[in-house]
């Protein structure tokens, strides 16, 4: 099976193994996001401040405890109760104080993830309604919505619990060193020789998961578009019976994803027995160090007990860095990929040209106009046309000619390479895109109908459009009859790709659409090819009444359904090789009328 536009799936996704981009660049763009949130982030630091302010004073104030009743029992005095008493109330009120704090942390930090998480959000969206439609033919569709959903959240699962986290975790090492120093700065210094080596460990551990996890997060990506492509597409799955085949697929590349995932678990779980080790090596050496101090008179008891849990707060910090890496080198993953699509070169923005009263018509001029979808691989080549005001212009050629090419052309989803094309005296070029397609209608063989009531799908093409201006178009389309049958009527609501309805109603209502619009020009790419011979009936006067006064391209496989066109236009290999009126054209006896007669016993003589 292909995928979206003949890709396969995760076609967009970074091939394994590809060297990921810098980090710290991608982490220093991330934390660009917040700046709109610096008041909010200072007032979390404020807060954590004074949370840890009554954390670290904890230790010390249990240490006073501990050297009192230790020098009660030394001195065979009497256990002086009423510090002890004061100590405990104190250290009750530090701990809810603490916890208040904490929480109002939690509070704001949700806030301003979220509201970060919102911002990114739209832009990725819009940025994805900027992209020229060249992009869309190139990427899986489940690469794209992964970015936009799972990379995006990866992003707010680590703003929401590891932000916080660091900036609690630098105030709280800071803190506890101050008090470690004041306690005894001979243990302080045995305990900072820790330090560098948790600090090698992080690093040469995080530049090794790095990789992993673009990794992972690319494989998901190609996951999330075969699952797209399949469960989309699965009628025809079905049909050819690929279920085994789709299911062999999904196993190899759901195999790629798990080893993504075992190596970047593997590499990210290795941090925190590491950083237990060295946080335990730390913990032995001033237990065996604040011993020796203490018999030597040079620190109270008390003081290694304060000690000895500072050590412990001072790691935990650390620790919980090793726990939460993998967090963070995910959402730096996800990051990487949504700022490659941020980064994407989009369609140039373009100022609405104002232009004169009756430049603008229903009169479209090709003029020595190329175009290829690669550089150096043209598809249309020299291409001539002048479609005259209200000429209905029929565009006939084998699978490949051109005709999609030029329709693509006409409603500028694509730029052309050379040459010039014009509606009435104006050129493509100095029109917004917005412009020229305001000028046109689509219906397409394959119709394109969004989760709504029936009414809000035949409005789509008209902004505003009235209660009378719906039924009226659909009226026209001679959808009203069927419509008025459904046990809702216009309030019916379609559901998802419409299926609730038949594919001759589907078409039917995108004709509606498209009269409702009241275009210029309408193209019509094989409008009844896929309903029945009453229904075309029906969709061909409804073309009739809409295409009277309009100028109209139409492409059709049917040759019958041209006869009447005031021009035809033969293409083969990008370039028109014949036009005429059909009479015209069988009359030379080349290549449309070969085309004419091998869909009927008989040539037509008519």
């Amino acid at each position: 099976m292909s995928g979206p536009r003949g890709h396969g799936p995760g076609a967009a996704a970074m091939m394994p193994g590809q060297k990921p981009k810098d980090a710290k660049k991608t982490l220093r763009r991330l934390l660009g996001y917040l700046k709109p949130m610096q008041l909010r982030l200072i007032t979390i630091a404020f807060l954590a401040l004074l949370g840890t302010l009554f954390n670290v004073i904890s230790p010390k104030l249990l240490g006073d405890a501990t050297t009192s009743l230790y020098e009660s029992f030394m001195t065979g005095t009497n256990v002086d109760f009423d510090f002890i008493n004061r100590i405990l109330i104190l250290l009750a009120v530090l701990y809810l104080a603490s916890a208040f704090f904490t929480f109002l942390q939690q509070f704001i930090m949700a806030g301003v993830a979220q509201t970060t998480i919102a911002g990114l959000r739209k832009e990725v969206n819009e940025k994805l309604s900027r992209m020229p439609l060249r992009y869309f033919d190139k990427h899986s569709h489940g690469d794209l919505l992964s970015r936009a959903v799972n990379d995006i959240d990866n992003i707010n699962n680590s703003l929401q619990q590891a932000l916080m986290q660091i900036i609690t975790s630098v105030i709280t090492v800071i803190g506890i060193i101050v008090m470690m120093l004041w306690i005894s700065p001979w243990l302080t210094l045995v305990t900072l020789l820790t330090l560098p080596l948790s600090a090698i460990i992080i690093r040469f551990i995080a530049s090794r998961s790095q990789k992993q996890f673009i990794r992972q997060q690319t494989e998901l990506g190609g996951v999330n578009g075969h699952i797209e492509e399949m469960y989309s597409g699965h009628q025809v799955v079905k049909a050819y019976g690929y279920e085994d085949r789709a299911v062999e697929t999904f196993d190899e590349m759901n195999d790629k994803l798990y080893q993504a995932n075992w190596r970047a678990q593997f590499f990210s779980g290795l941090m925190m027995p590491l950083m237990m080790f060295v946080s335990n090596l730390g913990y032995v050496v001033v237990t065996i160090v604040g011993a020796i101090l203490v018999l030597g008179g040079s620190i109270p008891l008390g003081g290694v007990q304060a000690f000895i849990q500072y050590t412990q707060q001072l790691n935990q910090p650390l620790i919980q860095a090793a726990g939460i890496a993998n967090m963070i080198q995910t959402a730096l993953a996800s990051a990487e990929r949504v700022f490659t699509l941020l980064d994407e070169e989009e369609e140039p923005r373009e100022t609405p040209a104002t232009l004169k009263p009756g430049s603008v018509d229903g009169r479209v001029t090709f003029r020595d106009v190329s175009f290829g979808y690669e550089a150096g691989k043209p598809i249309i080549r020299g291409l001539n046309l002048a479609a005259e005001e209200g000429q209905t212009i029929a565009i006939v050629g084998p699978t490949g000619a051109g005709k999609t090419t030029m329709i693509n052309l006409l409603m500028r989803f694509y730029e052309i390479d050379g040459g010039s094309l014009q509606i009435g005296e104006t050129d493509y070029r100095k029109m917004s895109r917005e412009q020229v397609r305001g000028e046109y209608a689509m219906v397409i063989q394959d119709t394109w109908l969004f989760n709504g009531t029936i009414r809000d799908n035949i409005a789509y093409g008209k902004e505003g459009a009235t209660e009378d201006e719906v039924i009226a178009a659909a009226q026209a389309a001679y959808a009203d009859d069927f419509i008025r049958k459904l046990p809702d009527g216009y309030d019916t609501v379609l559901g998802e790709d419409a299926t609730n309805i038949s594919q001759g109603q589907r078409q039917l209502l995108t004709i509606a659409r498209a009269i409702i619009s009241d275009p210029r020009i309408l193209i019509l790419d094989e409008a009844t090819s896929s309903v029945d011979t009453r229904t075309e009936m029906n969709i061909q006067k409804a073309m009739k009444a809409i295409m009277k006064g309009r100028t109209s391209f139409v492409i059709a496989h049917r040759l019958s359904t041209i006869k009447d066109a005031d021009l035809i236009l033969v293409m083969n290999q990008g370039e028109i090789i014949e036009q005429g009126t059909h009479q015209e054209l069988l009359a030379q006896e080349g290549f449309y009328a070969d085309l004419y007669n091998s869909q009927f016993s008989e040539p037509d003589t008519a």
